[in-house]
């Protein structure tokens, strides 16, 4: 399959930069993937669609304060993201202006008033501009991330070291039911949902269980290769306790819609599903669902709208057909819908 297929024109104005308000005031499109019709609605109405016994998976993996500023003895200025502590005390990073550090050189990252609060040594650059520094510290990574840190918005949301502005976005770049810190990228069709509206699902007889997948840099990776079977897709931790599990098949077995809130919840659910059914499971996945996939257990998904030529959008035009989604974001764009992760939401079922 041709990756131009996933190519669609969007004007950067509809790129959104800031959240809504209010979470839950988001446009919803909601479409029929038998038919490919759909209706233009919003977020607090989502109920509208919802039948009762309808299990809503949630992904309550919670973001790093993964972005940090640095700089090198001579003065020049680093900026890095946190993806992993690979060994105790051993970051394995992206850092911008790698080229031009050598190994054993050491580095101070800095507070978030530009102070010089923590060392770091360079210890090797394994290559796509990845680099473990040796963290010279006591404390733990992630006491050291939540001092420096700033929360690692992907590259299309333009962001400065501004404090009042990260302060805002380390609050809405976060569900509101985040518990298990891991990822540097946050599961953003939950970003709609608001405490309150959850209860108010919940009184009308909607179900909710969680997975945990840790949303790694390279859900941002675009499809560069010429046909979409060629891309290496990206790998991502991820776990399903027995608890969870046994919610999603009692939903299922009874004749209830699984309906996975992200593409990250779609992702685990269909990477363990075996005949329908989920087993609790601590693993990783480097499942790529491209067009013609067969899906086990999901019934309907909540999204948002993702970006050209990216692994996502394949996932969708998977699930709800390749024409349908590229006619349904055509009609976005006209509508003025906003895009990505800060932007709106579709319901596809």
């Amino acid at each position: 399959m041709k990756t131009e297929i996933l190519n669609y024109d969007l004007p950067e104005e509809l790129i959104a930069q800031k959240p809504l308000p209010v979470r839950t005031d988001s446009k919803l499109l909601v479409m029929n993937r038998s038919n490919g019709s759909f209706t233009d609605s919003t977020f607090n109405k989502l109920n509208e669609y919802l039948s009762p016994d309808d299990c809503l998976v949630l992904n309550d993996t919670k973001v790093l304060p993964a972005r940090f500023f640095a700089k090198r003895a001579s003065g020049a200025s680093l900026e890095g993201l946190f993806l992993e502590e690979s060994q105790d005390k051993i970051w394995t990073v992206y850092l911008k202006g790698l080229r031009k550090i050598k190994i054993g050189e050491k580095v101070h990252l800095l507070d978030k008033q530009k102070n010089e609060l923590y060392k770091a040594k360079l210890i090797e650059k394994p290559g796509d501009g990845k680099c473990l520094l040796q963290i010279q510290s006591d404390d733990s990574s992630l006491d050291i991330l939540e001092t420096i840190g700033f929360p690692p918005l992907p590259p299309y949301i333009k962001r400065d070291d501004n404090i009042e502005t990260a302060q805002s976005d380390k609050d809405r770049y976060q569900t509101v039911y985040a518990q298990k810190a891991g990822a540097v990228a946050a599961p953003t069709a939950g970003l709609h949902f608001s405490d309150t509206f959850i209860e108010l699902l919940k009184k009308e007889g909607i179900k909710f269980a969680k997975v945990t997948l840790h949303v790694g840099a390279g859900t941002f990776k675009p499809v560069t290769t010429e046909n979409l079977e060629d891309h290496e897709i990206h790998e991502e931790r991820f776990s399903v306790d027995q608890e969870n599990a046994n919610l999603i098949n009692e939903a299922k077995k009874s004749g209830s819609r699984i309906i996975p809130v992200g593409t990250t919840s779609m992702r685990v659910l269909e990477t363990i599903a075996k005949y329908s059914q989920v087993e609790p499971i601590e693993s990783s996945t480097k499942l790529f669902i491209t067009p013609g996939y067969k899906f086990k257990i999901c019934d309907a998904i909540i999204t948002n709208f993702h970006l050209p030529k990216s692994s996502l959008l394949a996932l969708v035009g998977a699930f709800a057909g390749l024409d349908n989604i590229i006619t349904a974001y055509k009609h976005a764009v006209e509508q003025r819908y906003r895009f990505f992760s800060y932007g709106d939401a579709m319901f596809i079922c």
